[in-house]
């Protein structure tokens, strides 16, 4: 049965990642409505509130215990995500957690488990799915545009060190920059080839002597359909790092080429000439900055995919399983950086 109300949305952490979904939900998102806002920060959270005319609750159980709220979105640092979620998830809330899922495959386990128990939607917020030349890319690959995907080789690449990054990112806890963020290009690797992780090999290490958590890595790893993937990962590029290589990806299919750069163009090869597929218009960081409508395009995309899935009754484009799935290849690459031995996920 379709929902024809719309669904009331709290969010859980006021800072970057939260404004943005704020935004989101409150300007651009069909059939939800903001609600209330909860950070442990009231002075991040009250003006949020205020912006938007809505609530700022003083703790999360003030927040979860609302009855006008049928959804939340987590955007915490990672370490809160699965005690946040499973709070949420008792409350009978709808969840849609801001990558990544989880710091451990358990808690991901639990948290899809306690989903299903309350008959409440899981997704994650893997945004870089719904980035323009990434769905042209998608649907190219599903056409059978450049044949059977055999290769692929990854970039995740950022220069300025750990010092760019909020602090709490520099946390223990937090794991560090392939967790945090080039969790989505295991993600990406997943969803462009239909196929899951089989095996992993990574190296993993920080340039800054003094950095309690990783900030590069490389990894090898092969897909279960044969593909075999090379991940390139790093906050620490000396400035600028390279062009085009924020968030891309060259693949080699059996009858083609694509390089997809998620921040600019999708350059594909199958005539023996290179040929622009799409692109993605530039953000304007200097004039309307992070809330520019251009960058929120893709949240939109993906937050207006949860809430129709929640009134439709049916699953999220992106669900928990996807966000674990990418949660134990990461891991995996720290394990097998560890260990100096090839981790099998899947056979």
């Amino acid at each position: 049965m379709t929902e024809t109300r719309d669904l009331g949305i709290g969010v859980i952490g006021c800072g970057f990642m939260g404004k943005t979904q704020v935004e989101t939900v409150a300007k651009f998102v069909k059939g939800a409505t903001m609600k209330a806002v909860f950070d442990a920060n009231p002075e991040i959270s009250q003006p949020v509130a205020a912006k938007y005319g809505i609530a700022a609750e003083k703790t999360l159980a003030g927040l979860l215990a609302r009855g006008d709220i049928d959804a939340v979105f987590i955007e915490t640092p990672h370490f809160l995500h699965a005690e946040q979620a499973l709070a949420a998830i008792a409350a009978g809330k709808h969840v849609m957690i801001e990558k990544p899922m989880a710091h451990s495959v358990a808690l991901c386990d639990e948290i899809i488990a306690k989903g299903k128990e309350k008959g409440v939607l899981v997704s994650i917020t893997f945004s870089q799915r719904s980035r323009t030349c990434n769905l042209k890319a998608k649907e190219l690959i599903d056409q059978g545009a450049i044949g059977r995907v055999r290769q692929i080789l990854d970039f995740h690449l950022l220069a300025g060190g750990l010092v760019k990054f909020p602090k709490w990112q520099s946390d223990k806890e937090n794991l560090g920059i392939l967790f945090g963020h080039a969790i989505h290009c295991f993600d990406r690797i997943r969803w462009l080839t239909g196929s899951d992780y089989a095996t992993v090999y990574g190296k993993c290490m920080s340039m800054d002597p003094q950095a309690v958590v990783e900030a590069s890595s490389m990894a090898l790893m092969t897909m279960l359909d044969g593909t075999v993937v090379t991940l390139w990962s790093s906050g620490e590029m000396p400035p600028p790092s390279f062009p085009r290589r924020e968030f891309s990806a060259m693949i080699v299919g059996e009858k083609g080429l694509m390089d997809i750069d998620a921040y600019g163009e999708l350059l594909i090869n199958t005539s023996g000439k290179w040929e622009v597929a799409a692109k993605q218009e530039p953000v304007d960081w200097a004039g309307k900055g992070f809330l520019d409508p251009v960058r929120l395009q893709s949240f939109t995309r993906h937050a207006q995919g949860f809430i129709d899935a929640i009134r439709e009754n049916r699953q999220p484009p992106v669900t928990g399983w996807d966000g674990r799935q990418a949660v134990a290849a990461a891991l995996a690459t720290y394990e097998s950086s560890r260990t100096g031995k090839e981790i099998v996920l899947n056979k």
